[in-house]
């Protein structure tokens, strides 16, 4: 069968196509060429990207409202973009993550890494939900929904359509139940052998970050016995797992309501509610409050939200992510751990470890760097693109 013929567009003759031909994924737009019929093409349109020359490199996914004007989406220039080409895209990501996990709860398609760029899908059992951040995701969302569920068998597919990245694309907010039923309410996620509840309609970003999923593994190592603190806790990633590995008491804290109330409800799903806390209130503040009362931790993380979303704001967020580890050192305990985490792909691994060692040694603290964790192989890493390389957590004993 014959590819539909899709309409060109083309790099500008100054802009040299090595990078895109070596497999970079974006193409920016002050890259390509914006005359009248460029322009008038609709967000999410398939189209032929050539070089200067007029040389094909591949089928992109063009937006002329994003910065990232065209995102590689097929190198053989003779393939149709449908339904059967998402259905091999979605097998190909499916094959590794039943091969790596036992059960289906994991993150099915992490964007460019899977070969389908700008879109997330993470599995809870029965449930998808996605992240169509891309203008071409939303044009063919209905052949996307068909196609995860012809690949996983899932009944109930979600879309989130929350988050930064849909903002920049110039899509809506407007989230929705794209196929089967919406669950009545959080939904039960296991996972290092710790319960977690997953608010899959309100929640950040799917609901639940699997991402962590083998720093939450380290950390609970570390927790046998323990009294852990978990910092920016969200639903209780560390400290549900860390009870789950046998720690003596768990201490959350985060500044939402509804996110401590999902990790109560997970601890008392695994039976271990009287050993569990929590602590509503800004991190800082808690962190010197609990430095006044004289409080100390065999194991304190530290996982707090992107504090360097951009190049821009990175110096600013590296501050921060300096200032908790000043604040965190003095309530680890001497021969304690102290778990220091970051999602900002603007902050690379060096600088955020800098930054870190530097807060450590301000609280007058001292001590080896034993482990550093990255996400989970179901966050596979671009490795033309650094932003899908974005988590980084260092383990120190102080």
């Amino acid at each position: 069968m014959t590819p539909p013929p899709y309409p060109v567009i083309r790099l500008r003759p100054n802009v040299e196509p090595r990078a895109i031909r070596h497999g970079a994924p974006w193409v920016f737009d002050n890259e390509i060429v914006t005359d009248r019929r460029t322009k008038a093409l609709s967000a999410g349109t398939i189209a032929l990207l050539e070089d200067a020359d007029r040389a094909p490199l591949g089928l992109v996914a063009v937006n002329m409202a994003s910065k990232i004007m065209a995102r590689m989406m097929e190198r053989d220039v003779s393939v149709a973009i449908d339904r059967a080409w998402l259905v091999a895209r979605l097998t190909r990501a499916y094959e590794m993550r039943a091969r790596m996990h036992d059960a289906p709860y994991y993150r099915l398609v992490h964007a460019e890494a899977d070969g389908l760029p700008g879109v997330v899908i993470d599995r809870f059992d029965d449930i998808a939900v996605i992240q169509p951040n891309a203008a071409w995701a939303e044009a063919m969302l209905g052949d996307l929904v068909a196609a995860v569920q012809e690949v996983t068998g899932v009944g109930t597919v979600l879309k989130n359509a929350g988050g930064r990245a849909r903002g920049l694309e110039g899509l809506d907010d407007q989230s929705a139940v794209l196929a089967g039923v919406a669950p009545e309410g959080p939904v039960p996620v296991p996972m290092n052998g710790a319960i977690y509840m997953a608010d899959l309609l309100g929640g950040q970003k799917t609901g639940l970050f699997y991402d962590q999923r083998p720093n939450h593994a380290f950390a609970a190592r570390l927790a046998k016995g323990a009294r852990v603190l978990d910092m920016f806790s969200h639903v209780g990633g560390f400290s549900l797992a860390a009870l789950a590995a046998g720690a003596e008491h768990a201490l959350a804290v985060d500044g939402s309501d509804p996110a401590l109330g999902l990790a109560t409800q997970g601890a008392a799903r695994m039976g271990l509610a009287e050993r569990f806390e929590t602590r509503r209130g800004d991190a800082f503040d808690v962190m010197e409050a609990l430095a006044a009362e004289g409080a100390q931790f065999d194991v304190v993380i530290c996982d707090p939200p992107a504090f360097a979303p951009s190049k821009q704001a990175m110096e600013k967020g590296l501050r921060a992510y300096e200032r908790v580890a000043r604040l965190a050192a003095p309530l680890v305990a001497p021969g304690g751990y102290l778990a220091l985490c970051s999602c900002s792909h603007a902050a690379d691994l060096s600088k955020f470890r800098a930054a870190c060692t530097r807060g450590i040694g301000r609280a007058g603290r001292v001590g080896p760097l034993i482990h550093t964790g990255f996400a989970g192989p179901d966050h596979p890493l671009h490795a033309n693109l650094a932003e899908s390389g974005y988590l980084k957590a260092l383990f120190y004993r102080l």
